[in-house]
């Protein structure tokens, strides 16, 4: 009999309690135990067991949890032996006191109450210790420090209060301790977002310097996220850290589900003829050299609702992605028509994220793409450059069709309240009826022109960030009948726009379409100047070049020149 699926639990003595299905990665704790690395730090997409496997390991150090052999009964860590035939890991399950804590509810918009919420959870942390007010071990201005925690605390008290717990800890029970951080980084990230990083930025160094480097009473330390910060922003005095990041090959099926476990589950779950179907969504995820890894959001959901959806890109607003997609230059737009396209496309990946480069780095905004399991390794190169420096180029592509489903939604919603007016434009685009496309294309301009333009630089002065979200919204309602391309070269030149039509069964049922975008310059007095010349443009250069290459006859190529100024719109 299948067990019970238990969605959204990551409490792992809740889950084994229960008896819920669990993919047993207890393998983990005697992975990262015997690495002895002091701090490690642990990048992982979400909604990758990084919150259970914290948890985990809660439950199995901590003196809390000394006598609850039945939480790991029954899995691989408690038939670990050691070489001379002991049985060594039930001999140090809940021997360690633990600081375990959880950054993920940090989502404010301001940096005060960002840090208040910080305190806050610090707060609580120090009330599951309250019995520290009666230790012997400890003096009376160490018990008053316990006591002047709370959420409106001093930074510089806050900044040290894991570093006090931790010595705290240690006299009461007379042994160093292990501290567990999840989600470090979501503080960060909202921080970006809502324009007070460099608030946080100080705040968060000050408490890590405290908490990892400067701190005797650590025994070792563990912090998950979904993205590496750069050591210049908040890992700048820790030298003792050991990063492990999603193309590191250390810890590489702890985290997510393999495909044997998949398709185990599969079978568990009387779901075995649907093997392939599930592969098809999900598959995709690799982690160091290891493929085929799966996320496990989407299959325990799969498993409880028996058929297939965007479970995984559902589970967040997915904002700060679609910031950098929507407001990204000409560029990042550009290789997203590719991705969609099933492409791959080959840049170089810095891991260390940092967030001050995002508006204005391309390699930042793919390596934050890549971190949070948007994209994923196809391949990569290691080399040194004619200057001595040792570089990676890495090809990537979108990871599996349920992240491919979730950007083509994305893309739709860019249009919001004008969608309407934006699918009637694709109609008449569909139809040739110039009159239409011109009323519909308008309305459209007037209300998302300067969303995608994002007030770096006027509409006028920067009208490709509009273009080329068009474009990908082209692709997501054309892609069963064109084949879309932008920026590529035929002819004399390069077009801005080609709708290729599909062939059916040998039939061209679709005439092909060529779009060129101009904006109206201070020589041309009326709009339809701006219109007539793009025409001009097509014809000059030839852009038709490839499509007549492929057999497509001149009648059935159309040609619309699209005139731009401000947000007006003039197409002929």
């Amino acid at each position: 009999m299948a067990r019970i699926v238990g969605i959204g639990c990551q409490d792992f003595e809740k889950i084994r309690v229960n008896n819920n299905f669990y993919v047993d990665k207890t393998g983990f704790i005697k992975e990262w135990w015997e690495a002895a690395d002091d701090v490690t730090l642990i990048t992982r997409p979400r909604r990758f067991g990084k919150t259970l496997n914290v948890s985990m390991l809660e439950k199995f150090f901590s003196v809390e949890y000394a006598g609850r052999s039945e939480l790991f009964e029954g899995l691989a860590i408690w038939q670990e032996k050691s070489p001379d035939g002991d049985y060594k890991y039930r001999q140090i399950q809940g021997t360690y006191p633990v600081i375990a804590l959880s950054f993920a509810k940090v989502k404010e918009t301001s940096y005060e109450n960002a840090k208040k919420k910080i305190c806050q959870i610090i707060r609580t942390l120090y009330n599951q210790y309250d019995f520290l007010l009666d230790s012997e071990k400890l003096n009376e201005n160490e018990k008053e420090f316990c006591r002047n925690i709370s959420a409106n605390m001093e930074e510089y008290i806050a900044t040290d209060s894991l570093n006090a717990l931790s010595n705290y800890l240690m006299k009461h029970y007379g042994k160093k301790v292990i501290i567990l951080l999840d989600e470090y980084d979501t503080p960060m990230q909202e921080a970006y977002v809502n324009g007070y990083w460099k608030e946080m930025v100080t705040f968060i160094r000050g408490m890590f310097n405290a908490a990892f480097k400067s701190n005797p009473y650590l025994e070792r330390a563990m912090m998950t996220g979904i993205t590496r910060i750069s050591k210049e922003s908040i890992f700048s005095d820790l030298n003792n850290l050991k990063v492990v990041t999603t193309t590191s090959d250390k810890y590489t099926d702890c985290f997510g589900f393999t495909e044997e476990e998949v398709f185990s589950a599969l079978d568990e779950f009387s779901l075995s003829e649907q093997k392939q179907q599930v592969k098809d969504w999900y598959d995709g995820f690799t982690f160091g050299k290891k493929k085929d890894i799966y996320n496990p959001w989407s299959i325990i959901n799969f498993l409880d609702e028996r058929k297939v959806g965007t479970y995984w890109a559902n589970t967040s607003s997915n904002s700060l992605v679609g910031k950098l997609v929507r407001e990204g230059s000409k560029n990042i737009k550009e290789t997203f028509e590719r991705l969609l396209q099933g492409e791959a496309v080959c840049t170089e990946i810095d891991e260390q994220i940092v967030y001050d480069l995002l508006d204005s780095d391309e390699q930042a905004v793919w390596s934050l793409l890549l971190a949070s399991g948007y994209l994923k390794v196809k391949k990569y190169e290691t080399y040194t450059s004619e200057f001595g420096e040792w570089k990676q180029d890495y090809e990537l592509e979108l990871t599996n069709f349920e992240v491919k489903a979730m950007f083509r939604g994305m893309i739709r919603k860019w249009f919001g309240s004008v969608y309407a007016d934006y699918t009637d434009f694709i109609k008449a685009l569909l139809l040739g009826d110039i009159r239409a496309m011109n009323i519909y294309m308008n309305r459209v301009t007037s209300e998302v022109f300067s969303y995608f333009d994002t007030g770096r630089k006027s509409s006028g002065e920067e009208p490709e960030r509009f273009y080329h979200g068009f474009v990908l919204g082209l692709m997501v309602e054309l892609t069963d009948r064109y084949v879309i391309t932008s920026n590529r070269e035929s002819g004399f030149g390069r077009y801005d726009v080609m709708l290729e039509p599909r062939i059916v069964s040998g039939i061209q049922k679709n005439d092909a379409i060529i779009l060129e975008f101009k904006v109206q310059d201070e020589e041309e007095k009326e709009l339809s100047d701006t219109a007539q010349e793009a025409l001009r443009q097509i014809e000059k250069r030839n852009y038709q070049a490839n499509l007549v290459a492929k057999g497509i006859p001149e009648e059935r190529i159309r040609k619309y020149g699209f005139a731009f100024c401000g947000k007006k719109v003039l197409i002929r």
